[in-house]
């Protein structure tokens, strides 16, 4: 029996499937919720929901749902704690219980599908690749090999989270995801696929950029900087793409404050550093953290600072020392002078 026979199998069992996103989830985690879900309903599974926690706030991301009009619940904790007879439980595009997700940790996990770097994935059904650039494009195969109607929204979903997470097929990408956008390319929207690729931007997303831009240190090809405090939790990555362009610079690692805790976004190309492992041996003792070997990133709980909103500066003056101390030592970088 095939991998997307065994998923079948598992699912025809079921009458309910909660697909659980990650945090804040992104377009690659939306379309593979949504194909698992067409297969889902393929099986026989009578209602599935996808469930996701945190904010959409990345423009594109909001388009994504809005244009291809993905419903969306809020995680409530019950959903999994106390779960009925025939009731599933998935998670795509992440695979551990509270490792960027709110479901408690220890929780039994039915399926996991995912691309990630990870220890300990644990579940009934696991297909876990980290070798594949996008867990759409594990899901284009089984949508493929199970011979899953594919209509437009669903072939444009799939197609743009390749796209999205490959960087239009320029990062982490293998000859699976050439072989699903072939498959994918005979039933897109192309006029959806532009709507998606050239969304508009919030002004405040802007101003995080420019913050970033303006706070920035560089020291032995290894950019370090911060947004301030923001909403926009994807103006992070955004401004981590941006600054990474820069002459001299090999690595980039953005932080900001948002809500109650600290995230962190990392971009690298450089073939000797992995920043998935720097983020997380620099701060997977504080909170979460970790990614592939050019792309990665963090939360960090703000803890006894989390009130403390009465003077920004001093605060981020506190956080950036912190930081940039950890990030030095774990890439043996003197920190001697902070120019």
């Amino acid at each position: 029996m095939s991998t997307p026979q065994q998923l079948h199998e598992l699912l025809s069992g079921g009458s309910e499937l909660n697909i659980v996103c990650h945090n804040n989830p992104d377009p690659d985690c939306l379309a593979s919720a949504l194909a698992l879900g067409r297969i889902a309903e393929a099986a026989g599974v009578e209602e599935s929901h996808i469930l996701y926690d945190g904010d959409i706030s990345h423009q594109q991301n909001r388009a994504f749902v809005n244009l291809l009009g993905i419903e969306l619940e809020q995680f409530d904790p019950a959903t999994v704690t106390d779960r009925p007879p025939g009731s599933l439980l998935a998670f795509v595009d992440h695979s551990v219980p509270g490792a960027n997700n709110k479901v408690p940790k220890g929780t039994p996990i039915d399926i996991v599908i995912d691309h990630h770097p990870s220890n300990g994935v644990d579940a009934r059904f696991v297909d876990h690749r980290d070798h594949v650039g996008a867990a759409a494009t594990i899901l284009t195969e089984y949508i493929q090999d199970l011979d899953i109607e594919l209509d437009e929204a669903l072939a444009t979903a799939l197609l743009f989270a390749i796209r999205r997470e490959t960087l239009n097929f320029l990062r982490g990408v293998t000859s699976d995801e050439y072989e699903a956008a072939a498959y994918l390319q005979k039933s897109v929207d192309n006029e959806l696929l532009h709507q998606l690729s050239a969304p508009s931007f919030t002004g405040e997303t802007l101003d995080a950029i420019a913050t970033a831009i303006g706070n920035r240190r560089v020291k032995q090809s290894v950019l370090i900087s911060h947004v301030g405090r923001t909403t926009e939790r994807d103006s992070l990555p955004q401004a981590a793409d941006y600054l990474a362009t820069l002459e001299g610079v090999e690595t980039a690692i953005i932080f900001g404050i948002i809500h109650d805790a600290i995230h962190l976004s990392a971009r690298s190309p450089d073939p000797r550093i992995h920043a998935g492992n720097v983020l997380r041996k620099a701060f997977g003792d504080v909170g979460s953290a970790g990614g592939h070997h050019d792309v990665a990133g963090g939360e960090i709980p703000l803890g006894i600072f989390a009130d403390y909103k009465s003077d920004d500066e001093q605060l981020l003056r506190i956080l950036e020392e912190v930081i940039t101390t950890r990030l030095y030592a774990e890439l043996n970088i003197n920190n001697d002078s902070k120019k």
